[in-house]
């Protein structure tokens, strides 16, 4: 019985769906299109933080580059998996977008610091991150999709400023800065987008964004709006340099937004986990979700050394898994192989970095777009029947707004506190979190009242609506009906 058992425990691992093998040439263009479906999303944090720390073309390269290579190295860790690290499905790893809004607060805030201080927080704020995995489950409750839809949502709204800023032309002390040109650049590259997406094939759809970018650039190449000379200064071949930008620096404020970033990264990691493992038809339990957690912790608390940034599953892939059907662990394994590559090649960065602003922008319009909405699509499913969580999204939204509407608003608040409230992001979970707790787990002292702010939300029929009814009138598929069957003609609402 005892073999038996172990037998069968053999036969159910070795049957598990992500560790079917493919083959290598399957494996490899499996894995190429998990990397071209979200490598818009991988390089546009370097450019957006590059460009607002003032770097260089190089410099903003070689950030890219790192964030090529962490992403390819936790990609792997992810799929592979060590013993305590890993959770063995088919998750592409990269650079989270939830941090973006904090990071360009930190580097341009008023305490300084930079690069190294937001590198320095990112690893303080991992190593913490990874030591409350174990706990974390317990508090997942305070996190549900009414805080983490408050975030999402606002993480792609105040993207979109920089969206709007690469359009006219990104650089604003430029003279042709917000010029017709500039912006009729990004509209041909958001029409292009929207183009491939309606008339092109799944895969074409699906890469419409990357194209869309090839297709701007080689335009403002024809009329003179871009330069790739410079493409080929420097080396072609090298490893990402540790440190590159400076050892890390800490400072406290630094830390504390940067936290509140990787508690959302932590709850977005938890729900892509358990959505790939759904969508393929594993089990994933609480030892393989720790797993999974600790694996996005360790690559976060190493990606700075090698110049990138926080790391976390990607959305869109777990969607490219669903749709493609490719359930294999070890084609993902292979796209985080290419991931490595292209990350020792510097000159792939210095391409990026020469791509117009204005092509970035259009493209940035939908992919942050992409963001908020789905931020949406994760309040849509919140219970607002005769509670305060419609009031706890308009404040938490409104509050994240606040930097965004007025970037000075905080300008004569102490310099800790300006890091932290200035970043939308940080804003919009503190309040989000908080509020949550003080309606929804806090609730002595709460009226069995509806607040007049939901009342006036729910739904209302007109009296003289009802008056006009008679016996017998029923209402079916879309149409009223009397008590003979009939249909009762509806007037116009402008009747």
């Amino acid at each position: 019985m005892d073999v038996t058992h172990r037998n069968n425990h053999v036969e159910q691992t070795i049957e598990r769906p992500e560790d079917k093998h493919l083959g290598a040439g399957a494996n490899l263009v499996y894995g190429l299109q998990h990397v071209l479906t979200m490598y818009g999303g991988i390089v546009a944090v370097p450019l957006i933080i590059g460009q607002a720390a003032g770097l260089s073309p190089a410099d903003i390269g070689l950030l890219i580059t790192a964030s090529l290579f962490a992403g390819g190295l936790a990609t792997i860790l992810q799929t592979i998996g060590i013993p305590f690290f890993g959770c063995q499905l088919p998750l592409v790893q990269g650079v989270s977008f939830a941090g973006v809004a904090t990071m360009v607060a930190i580097v341009t805030s008023r305490e300084g610091g930079g690069l190294p201080a937001v590198m320095g927080a990112v690893m303080v704020a991992s190593l913490v991150g990874l030591a409350i995995t174990p706990i974390f489950s317990r508090i997942t409750r305070f996190f549900p999709p009414l805080v983490t839809g408050i975030v999402i949502t606002t993480i792609g709204l105040t993207l979109m400023p920089v969206a709007a800023r690469w359009a006219m032309g990104g650089n604003p002390d430029a003279p042709d800065f917000g010029s017709v040109s500039n912006i009729g650049l990004a509209a041909v590259t958001l029409l292009t987008v929207l183009l491939l997406s309606k008339v092109g094939s799944s895969s074409i759809s699906r890469l419409s964004i990357l194209l869309a970018m090839v297709i701007g650039t080689l335009i403002a190449l024809a009329f003179g709006m871009t330069d790739f000379s410079k493409v080929a200064e420097g080396p072609m071949l090298a490893f990402p340099s540790p440190f590159h930008f400076g050892a890390p620096v800490f400072t406290a404020a630094a830390i504390i937004s940067m936290f509140i970033v990787l508690l959302v990264i932590l709850v977005e990691t938890s729900a892509d986990i358990l959505a790939v493992g759904e969508i393929i038809g594993t089990k994933v339990d609480s030892k393989r979700l720790g797993d999974g957690l600790r694996a996005d912790m360790i690559s976060s608390l190493f990606a700075p050394i090698f110049g990138s940034f926080t790391q976390s599953a990607f959305a869109q892939n777990v969607g490219l898994v669903a749709v493609t059907g490719i359930k294999s662990r070890y084609a993902v394994a292979t796209g985080g192989l290419i991931l490595v590559t292209l990350g020792i090649l510097p000159v792939m960065g210095r391409v990026i970095a020469a791509v117009p602003p204005s092509v970035l922008g259009g493209a940035g319009i939908v992919l942050f777009g992409t963001v908020a909405a789905s931020g949406i699509r994760s309040l849509s499913k919140v219970d607002y029947h005769n509670n305060m969580n419609l009031v706890i999204v308009a404040t938490s939204v409104g509050f994240g707004m606040i930097p965004i509407a007025a970037p000075h608003f905080y300008d004569h608040f102490p310099a800790w506190f300006e890091t932290i409230f200035h970043s939308g992001i940080s804003s919009s979970a503190i309040m989000a979190i908080s509020l949550n707790l003080l309606f929804n787990h806090l609730k002595a002292g709460n009226s069995d009242q509806q607040s007049v702010f939901v009342a006036g939300t729910e739904r209302i029929i007109r009296y003289q609506d009802i008056s006009a009814l008679r016996d017998g009138d029923h209402y079916r598929d879309g149409k009223l009906y009397d008590h003979e069957g009939n249909e009762v003609r509806l007037a116009a609402a402008h009747h």
